[in-house]
């Protein structure tokens, strides 16, 4: 798979909901999910870094270092980045309040002016764990 394949589909995730009230867990993982977008549309490794868990695994293979390394050629490569949701939903865990999930369809494109050169479709399934309350991205898998 190009590593433009597997960038896309680590921005995808960025795109899942849109956050309500600040007081509830859900709220504040929609929270997350908003501000990993942020970060990867704004370029800004560091802030994408602190989103993701030292324990991250995208598709049981990809590690930690693999996000930054694709965030980087991702950045390099794509002056914009746009990410359209077709389809999502978050919940925390009923069993285990410190782990919450998301899932979405989104299609992900990439350009160096505002015509897409690259376009991309992905079925996404995130894991986050909440770390010293803060919502980390833990695992991300995608078809």
């Amino acid at each position: 798979m190009p590593v433009w394949k597997l960038a896309a589909a680590f921005v995808a995730v960025t795109i899942l909901l849109v956050g309500c009230g600040r007081d509830d867990p859900e709220a504040a993982l929609q929270a997350a999910v908003v501000s990993l977008q942020d970060s990867i549309e704004n370029k800004d490794t560091s802030q994408l870094m602190a989103l993701v868990h030292k324990e991250f695994s995208a598709n049981r293979e990809l590690d930690r270092d693999w996000v930054q390394r694709t965030a980087a050629l991702m950045f390099l490569r794509h002056r914009n980045v746009g990410v359209i949701t077709l389809n999502s939903r978050s919940w925390i865990d009923p069993t285990y309040s410190d782990k919450g999930y998301s899932e979405a369809q989104v299609a992900l494109t990439g350009a160096e002016g505002w015509l897409p050169q690259r376009l991309g479709h992905y079925d996404v399934r995130l894991e986050w764990w909440l770390t010293d309350g803060e919502w980390q991205l833990a695992r991300l898998n995608w078809e």
